[in-house]
C-alpha cells in the first residue's frame, strides 16, 4: 500500500476542504455580505474558519456577523420524504434553525425558505422530488419584488448523491446540504440569501452524531417520538446506497440518548422509537468499562467488515432506557438480522415497556439471491433465527422488508421468497420492486435484468400471500386482552379512536368514557380484540391502565 507523508496528507485534506468551501462562494459576490477569507487565511491553522467542534463552543465564522447569520425571523417550510430517520433529521434541522432566529410555517405559500429533506433509497422517491422541485420553482417567479428571493434547499440523502445535477444542471435550488452538514445550514442560507449564488456542503463525517443538538419536534402534541441513536451504515449490502449517502456507522453516547428520552417523557411522550440505519449494531465507545467487549453476532451470520471491538452494546442501551422510563414504550428500527444475539432477546423479554415487536428484514427467501445481496446469511440461518426469537419471545410480532426482482432473480428464487413469507407469517411486511442505485456493488457487478412488469407482478403475488397469512395471524388475537396506547381519532369516524398494540398493529376502539373518564391520546387502555384484518384490529375498551399494571395483571 502506498504511504503518504503526514504533511502531504494534511495538505491534501485542506485543499479538498478549500475546494468545497470555494464552490459555495464563487458564483457571484454578494453586496449584503463582506468578502470572505482567501486561501491563505483558510490554511492558517484553522483560525479564520473554526472547526465544527470550535463552533460548538461559541467561536464564530469571522466574516459573518451575528446579524448576518441570523434568520431574522425568516419563515421556513419543511417537506419530509422517505424514512423515519428523515423525520428525526428534520427535527434536528429545525432545532438548529430555531436557535438562529428562524420561524416555522405549515403552509408553503407563506415561506421564505423551503427545505426538502430527501430520500435516495429508490428511483421512484427521487423522481417524486424532481417533480416537486420543478413545481416549487414557480413560487420563485411569483415572489414579490420588494421581498428577499425565495430560497429552496435540498437536504439529506439525495443532496449528497446528486449535488452536481441539483446545482449545476437543473439550477433549481440555492442550498444543498448532506446528512452530516446540518450545523452549517445557517451559514449556507446566509450566503445565498440574495438569490444570486448557491452553496453546498455534503462532506460526510466519521464522528458527527448530533448528540449535542436537542431536536425540536415538528408535532409537539404527538404522544410518540423518534430518537436517533446512530448514523451511517457499514454493512455494504450490494443493493443499498445508504453507506454512500450517510457515511460510516457511528453511535451516539448513551448519556445523551437517555437525556433526550427523559426530556420527551416530561413532554408527554409515551412511546419512543430508537432509530438508526443498523440500530442494533449500536456500540458506545465512550463507556470505559465496556471497552473490551467483543462484537457478538447471532449464530450463523457474518459481515463484510472486520468485527468491531469495544463499547457498550445495544442490549445495554435498551436496558438503560427501559429502566429510565418504565412507563414509556420502547421500539427500535431498523435492525439487521445478524445483530440479534441471545442477550438482546433476553433484555427485550425482561422489560414490559420494550415492545415485543421485531423488524427482521429478510429481503429475499432465496440463499443464492441473499448471497448476491451480500446479506451475510442464508435462508436456513434466517429461519433458525426466527425459531430462536419465538422460543424466547413466544408472543412476538414480526415485520420484514422484501425486495422483488433483484438482479438475476429467477422464478424459482422468487418462489422461495413466497414460501418464506408463508413459513414465517409476518404481522407487517414492506414489499418493493428492486431499483438499481448508482455507486452500489450491484451497479458495478450485476445487470438489472428482471423486467419491470415481472417485478410488479411478483410484488403483487407477495402482497397477496402476506395479506392472507397476516389475516390468519391477526385473527388468532380475537378474544385476547391487549394493551394499546391511544394516538388520536380514527380517520374514518370521529366516534372512534385508534392506538397500537405491543406488536405495532393498529387497533380501533369506540370513543367512550371508562369509569367517568374519557379516552384521550397518551392513555394506555386495556382492550379486548373483537375482529381482525391483515392490517387493522378492532376491539372493546375495558379500562384505563399502565404498562406496569397491565403486565402484572396478565402474568
Amino acid at each position: 500500500m502506498r504511504r503518504f507523508p503526514l504533511h502531504s496528507l494534511k495538505n491534501s485534506i485542506l485543499c479538498r476542504q478549500w475546494n468545497v468551501y470555494r464552490s459555495c462562494h464563487t458564483r457571484s459576490a454578494t453586496k449584503a455580505l463582506p468578502n470572505g477569507p482567501g486561501l491563505k487565511e483558510f490554511l492558517i491553522a484553522g483560525k479564520n474558519f473554526p472547526s465544527p467542534k470550535q463552533q460548538q463552543i461559541g467561536e464564530k465564522v469571522p466574516y459573518l456577523s451575528d446579524e448576518e447569520i441570523s434568520g431574522q425571523n425568516r419563515k421556513v417550510f419543511f417537506e419530509v420524504y422517505g424514512c423515519q430517520m428523515n423525520v428525526s433529521d428534520t427535527e434536528i434541522v429545525w432545532s438548529i434553525l430555531q436557535k438562529h432566529g428562524y420561524e416555522k410555517v405549515d403552509d408553503v405559500k407563506y415561506a421564505d425558505i423551503i427545505l426538502l429533506i430527501t430520500c435516495a433509497i429508490r428511483e421512484g422517491a427521487e423522481a417524486k422530488i424532481w417533480t416537486r422541485l420543478h413545481h416549487l420553482s414557480i413560487y420563485k417567479s411569483k415572489r414579490p419584488k420588494n421581498a428577499d428571493p425565495l430560497q429552496i434547499g435540498v437536504l439529506g440523502c439525495m443532496a449528497e448523491r446528486l449535488k452536481t445535477q441539483v446545482l449545476e444542471k437543473e439550477r433549481l435550488v440555492d442550498v444543498v446540504a448532506g446528512p452530516d452538514s446540518y450545523k452549517d445550514l445557517p451559514r449556507l442560507l446566509a450566503v445565498t440569501r440574495n438569490g444570486h449564488q448557491s452553496a453546498v456542503n455534503v462532506l460526510l463525517s466519521l464522528d458527527e452524531t448530533y448528540a449535542d443538538v436537542t431536536p425540536v419536534r415538528l408535532n409537539s402534541t404527538s404522544v410518540t417520538a423518534f430518537v436517533s441513536i446512530m448514523r451511517g451504515c457499514d454493512n455494504m449490502c450490494s443493493y443499498c446506497i445508504v453507506p454512500f449517502t450517510r457515511g460510516r456507522e457511528r453511535s451516539r453516547p448513551m448519556e445523551s440518548i437517555e437525556e433526550e428520552v427523559r426530556l420527551l417523557e416530561s413532554q408527554g411522550v409515551r412511546e419512543i422509537t430508537l432509530l438508526g440505519q443498523n440500530v442494533n449494531s449500536y456500540r458506545d465507545i465512550t463507556v470505559p468499562e465496556m471497552t473490551k467487549n467483543p462484537t457478538t453476532l447471532a449464530p450463523g451470520f457474518k459481515t463484510v467488515y472486520k468485527p468491531k471491538v469495544g463499547g457498550a452494546r445495544f442490549g445495554e442501551l435498551l436496558e438503560r432506557i427501559a429502566t429510565a422510563v418504565p412507563e414509556v414504550r420502547i421500539r427500535f428500527t431498523s435492525p439487521h438480522p445478524k445483530d440479534f444475539p441471545e442477550e438482546v432477546l433476553r433484555v427485550i423479554g425482561k422489560y414490559p415497556n420494550i415492545c415485543k415487536n421485531l423488524h427482521l428484514p429478510a429481503q429475499s427467501g432465496s440463499s443464492t439471491v441473499l448471497e448476491r445481496m451480500r446479506r451475510g446469511y442464508t435462508r436456513e440461518t434466517y429461519l433458525e433465527l426466527i425459531e430462536r426469537v419465538r422460543n424466547i419471545l413466544p408472543n412476538v410480532a414480526l415485520s420484514s422488508d422484501f425486495i422483488l426482482g433483484f438482479c438475476g432473480e429467477t422464478h424459482a428464487e422468487f418462489d422461495e421468497t413466497l414460501s418464506l413469507i408463508q413459513a414465517v407469517r409476518y404481522n407487517v411486511a414492506y414489499i418493493f420492486p428492486y431499483s438499481m442505485r448508482e455507486k452500489t456493488t450491484a451497479h458495478r457487478r450485476y445487470q438489472d435484468d428482471v423486467p419491470e412488469d415481472t417485478k410488479l407482478s411478483r410484488m403483487k403475488s407477495c402482497i397477496d400471500i402476506f395479506r392472507r397469512t397476516a389475516t390468519d395471524l391477526n385473527s388468532e388475537m380475537i378474544g385476547q386482552e391487549q394493551l394499546i396506547l391511544i394516538e388520536g381519532d380514527s380517520r374514518r369516524s370521529s366516534k372512534d379512536v385508534y392506538g397500537r398494540n405491543d406488536g405495532n398493529i393498529k387497533v380501533i376502539i369506540p370513543k367512550i368514557s371508562l369509569d367517568s373518564k374519557s379516552i384521550s391520546p397518551g392513555d394506555y387502555i386495556a382492550v379486548r380484540i373483537t375482529s381482525a384484518s391483515s392490517q387493522v384490529l378492532k376491539g372493546i375498551p375495558l379500562r384505563h391502565t399502565s404498562i406496569r399494571d397491565f403486565s402484572e395483571s396478565t402474568l
